[in-house]
């Protein structure tokens, strides 16, 4: 009997803990109130809700305390602020595979923004003859290049049954899932800005911008060679070359062991006059691509590309030093990052009483969120990249 009571005890003492933790109402204010992460009574409750939070996935408290703490009036909202929180931590965590080949951008608002790429002022300095003027360089008048941001974004629903009976793996896996979800969307607009249903962006890729790939070869190591060679070949306004410090070799998952062949292989057989080489006048060389190139495999184009999208590759020039980004993936000032939203409940409970937002909607008693994200972005220059479809034709 003795040992009942003192589990009983126990049980009603962290009973009240709860209530004390996430039903206060200091000074007359609720902590919704104070949802300001600057504000340290805020901030307070929020590392107490987590200290809670994480001692019940790790078993130290029972379940049925989260139960509990769901029907007070503060919990609901300091865990939709947890959520929120991971769900950043979780997306800042989730590799970014377009910030290798293209541009971050930040723009102020939804309106269209325009991008100069300047493809002047780059021509050799003229020689000045004692008292002269310096020449005047004019630059050369650029297209821009626009876009806006849009929001992106999903809503979705859990019932009270589920939340009251789950074992906290939804719990557990919505921050996670919602970032994973948050960068796939990033990586498929990045990818649809150059690849296109029936191969590379005919618009972007083609003989007037001098960016293909002759003969759109298999990926090989002559075909990349010649690739190298295209893209070194390309001239500014000015009549300079365009130096390539590094590039970007991306392709499909299906071209991934070759691709990893031909950049790690330790030698490459060359002909004594460049290129490979395949009859007697041959020449061992380190591979040279193996400091040059880094390699993307990026499991988007098949999808977009429905029709080389597993033979198809590019070559892209690095976005660092003094490389020229293909693209540009712009973002809206100060959301630069998913957030996530949870939706008050429209129910009042008869006879007064606060209602938590986890109670659900008045109808069906669903708990409703929903995820947004703002971004947009565009492609930038010809110049800097070049592609094969791989068809061989």
């Amino acid at each position: 009997m003795p040992e009942l009571l003192e589990t009983l005890e126990t049980i009603q003492a962290n009973e009240a803990s709860v209530q004390r933790l996430f039903s206060r109402e200091e000074d007359g204010r609720s902590v919704r109130s104070l949802r300001r992460s600057d504000d340290p009574r805020y901030v307070e409750s929020l590392a107490e809700a987590a200290t809670f939070l994480r001692e019940v996935m790790e078993g130290r408290r029972p379940a049925y305390h989260l139960q509990e703490a769901l029907t007070t009036s503060d919990f609901p909202v300091l865990f939709a602020d947890i959520l929120d929180r991971q769900l950043l931590a979780d997306y800042q965590q989730v590799p970014s595979q377009w910030r290798t080949y293209a541009r971050a951008g930040s723009v102020r608002d939804f309106r269209q923004v325009k991008r100069f790429a300047v493809d002047g002022g780059l021509a050799l300095l003229d020689e000045v003859p004692e008292r002269t003027d310096y020449p005047e360089e004019s630059l050369p008048d650029a297209s821009p290049f626009t876009y806006s941001v849009t929001k992106k974004g999903k809503r979705f629903q859990l019932t009270w049954e589920t939340l009251i009976n789950d074992d906290l793996g939804v719990m557990q896996r919505l921050p996670r899932n919602l970032a994973v979800s948050a960068r796939n969307s990033e990586e498929h607009f990045a990818t649809g800005l150059f690849a296109t249903s029936s191969g590379p962006n005919s618009t972007f890729f083609s003989a007037g911008h001098a960016n293909i790939v002759t003969g759109n070869p298999a990926l090989s190591v002559s075909a990349l060679t010649t690739a190298f060679t295209v893209l070194s070949s390309q001239k500014d306004a000015d009549g300079n070359p365009i130096l390539v410090d590094a590039a970007v070799l991306m392709v499909p998952p299906a071209l991934e062991v070759t691709a990893q062949n031909i950049i790690n292989a330790t030698e490459i057989l060359a002909a004594a006059g460049g290129g490979p080489g395949t009859g007697n006048d041959q020449l061992r060389v380190a591979n040279w691509m193996r400091n040059k190139v880094s390699l993307v495999v990026n499991p988007w184009l098949p999808l977009i590309d429905t029709t080389h999208g597993s033979t198809s590759w590019y070559l892209l020039q690095a976005p660092g030093g003094m490389g020229r980004p293909i693209s540009e993936i712009g973002f809206l000032r100060g959301y630069e990052a998913p957030q996530l939203f949870m939706k008050d409940p429209d129910a009042v409970r008869v006879g007064g009483g606060a209602v938590s937002p986890l109670d659900g909607d008045f109808d069906t008693d669903s708990v409703q969120y929903k995820v947004r994200h703002v971004f947009g972005g565009v492609l930038l220059d010809p110049k800097s990249a070049v592609a094969s479809n791989g068809s061989g034709s």
